[in-house]
């Protein structure tokens, strides 16, 4: 008689037969992490039609209950359910993480062009890229918000900032090989304008690294937001964030661990996910590693 398979043999099977470009086959790994990112997603898009209760909305006789099926996930010191600020507060940190990795990747790319291209410049732009980047991220970010005061806006440019300067390191590597192809030489001795070389032969060479470095930006991103939200330089306490869930609830975290293990659950796996679809990604378009399995 012939053993059946094992329940991760078929597992593997079952992912293993998802084919990708060139034969490029999905493990199992980040087949989870896309399935556990979707569904993040989509819970925190779908937030306002599926959450149980308000998230804003109060109740001092309900303070700190424990799981019941009227509060799932029980309450807060405030009487708020805390299911229904943990799946909201998706929104707000993936917003912020999402915004500031293309807002970061775009400006990055349009200095890094013009940095890799341009030798004039590219000694004036890289010198002041040198300066933010001596900067501690999180004492600019704390500082910008400290300036502007707290807000999504504010957290979100106060993420961006220092993202931009490795977005335009990255670039500005990637222009200054490619510029030294035969086609972008021909491209020059032919007569074509300068914005026309920039976007049609030198951006192409970046968006494959681009998306990688975006998929790491969103996810740093992410729990930067929370790093400040639990600092307390973060969005407005009373928008539901996963930074600003755990900070409320450390006061409380020996009297109700769930407080800050459910959000920190739900960060965790948000970051993680992204990560490993972006360590993904990058196996996926280096053609180093194209190469070796070829």
């Amino acid at each position: 008689m012939v053993a059946s398979p094992q329940p991760a043999a078929r597992l593997q099977w079952l992912f293993g037969a998802i084919a990708l470009p060139r034969g490029w086959r999905a493990g199992i790994g980040p087949m989870i992490a896309a399935a556990v990112l979707f569904l993040i997603v989509l819970s925190a898009f779908l937030a306002p039609l599926i959450v149980p209760h308000d998230p804003m909305s109060m109740n001092a006789l309900q303070r700190l209950k424990g799981p019941s099926e009227t509060y799932p996930l029980g309450t807060d010191a405030y009487g708020r359910d805390l299911l229904s600020r943990v799946v909201t507060g998706g929104r707000i940190s993936l917003f912020i993480g999402i915004g500031a990795a293309g807002v970061s990747v775009a400006i990055g790319l349009m200095i890094g062009l013009v940095s890799g291209f341009f030798r004039t410049a590219d000694a004036v732009i890289m010198r002041i890229m040198d300066s933010l980047m001596a900067i501690p991220s999180i004492l600019l970010a704390i500082a910008l918000v400290a300036l502007n005061g707290p807000s999504i806006w504010s957290v979100m440019g106060a993420i961006t900032i220092p993202e931009i300067p490795r977005v335009v390191r990255l670039v500005r590597s990637v222009v200054l090989s490619a510029r030294e192809e035969p086609y972008v030489e021909a491209a020059i001795a032919l007569g074509s304008s300068m914005p026309k070389i920039l976007w049609r032969h030198l951006m192409p060479n970046t968006l494959a690294p681009l998306i990688v470095q975006g998929t790491y930006i969103c996810a740093s991103a992410i729990l930067t937001e929370a790093i400040l939200s639990f600092l307390g330089a973060g969005v407005s306490t009373e928008i539901p964030t996963w930074g600003n869930i755990m900070a409320e609830g450390r006061i409380y975290f020996q009297l109700k661990p769930s407080l800050i293990f459910w959000p920190g659950l739900m960060l965790s796996l948000c970051i993680l996910s992204i990560n490993l679809l972006g360590d993904t990604v990058r196996d996926l378009l280096d053609p180093r590693l194209k190469k070796r399995e070829g």
